[in-house]
């Protein structure tokens, strides 16, 4: 093949993307596990914590239903973006890819796609469980699904390309899910996406959630699904959708930069 024959990035890109579908659903475990614990923790905490706040009409089950987006993204997209390649690199499949037309822009494309298609599923799992358990409705102002769209958009960005960068500190495949999960749910709960209004938490537990993405994500989510009575109870009295797409874009430059000084192609130890 010549070089004017080389297919383009973007090309190759969707076709590693096709094949990192592909190779994802044939295993079944990860298939349902991706899919499930997030729908099913909405479940129990939507039965547990059932009730009313002070707003009437908002129910916990509609809040979490809200908030809980945000937590789906972040361990589709942060989690198997980190142990995928993490996993790549331990068997070899990264050090065979160089070696290939795929450049690394197409193989992270390929990647992204991936934790698109599977968080937008993760999306719909949610909705699904918050629409047919808890009797949450969608918004019908097209304007909030202006918003989830780029709010969407930019969450698995922002939380695909820290994947990337933070599959470079786990040692081993084996560890890189306890590894990664860790951060994931420590910042679940400083988000107040376990625990609303997020005003129960302590003042320095906010301001530090403040400073990472996942505060916002949620915070952005019940702003589309919540009614505007609900903007009430979040720590700064507002939706404030301007700081979040501000901070999510920063996010994402952020991840770029972090992927592009700690991507490694093979193991420490190999080289």
């Amino acid at each position: 093949m010549t070089a004017g024959t080389l297919p383009s990035t973007a090309r190759t890109g969707l076709r590693r993307g096709g094949i990192e579908l592909l190779q994802f659903v044939r295993d079944r475990t990860a298939l349902i596990f991706s899919f499930l614990f997030p729908a099913l923790l909405l479940l129990l905490f939507g039965t547990i914590f059932s009730g009313d706040y002070d707003h009437p009409g908002l129910g916990a089950a509609r809040v979490f239903s809200a908030s809980m987006i945000a937590y789906g993204i972040v361990s589709t997209a942060f989690i198997t973006m980190g142990v995928g390649i993490a996993t790549d690199r331990e068997d070899g499949t990264l050090k065979r890819l160089r070696g290939t037309p795929v450049t690394a822009t197409a193989y992270f494309l390929g990647k992204l796609i991936l934790v698109a298609v599977l968080s937008a599923g993760e999306v719909i799992a949610l909705l699904a469980v918050g629409v047919v358990i808890f009797d949450v409705p969608l918004p019908s102002d097209a304007g909030r699904w202006l918003t989830f769209g780029w709010l969407f958009l930019l969450s698995v960005i922002a939380c695909g390309l820290l994947g990337i960068a933070a599959s470079s500190l786990v040692r081993s495949a084996r560890t890189a899910g306890a590894v990664l999960n860790v951060p994931v749910v420590v910042l679940q709960f400083l988000s107040g996406v376990f625990i609303h209004p997020i005003t129960r938490l302590p003042e320095w537990m906010i301001t530090v959630a403040s400073i990472f993405p996942v505060k916002w994500m949620a915070q952005g989510f019940r702003s589309v699904f919540l009614p505007e009575t609900a903007v009430g109870l979040e720590a700064g009295g507002a939706w404030e959708r301007g700081w979040i797409a501000l901070v999510l874009c920063g996010w994402c430059v952020v991840g770029l930069v972090l992927c592009l000084l700690t991507f490694r192609w093979t193991n420490r130890r190999d080289a």
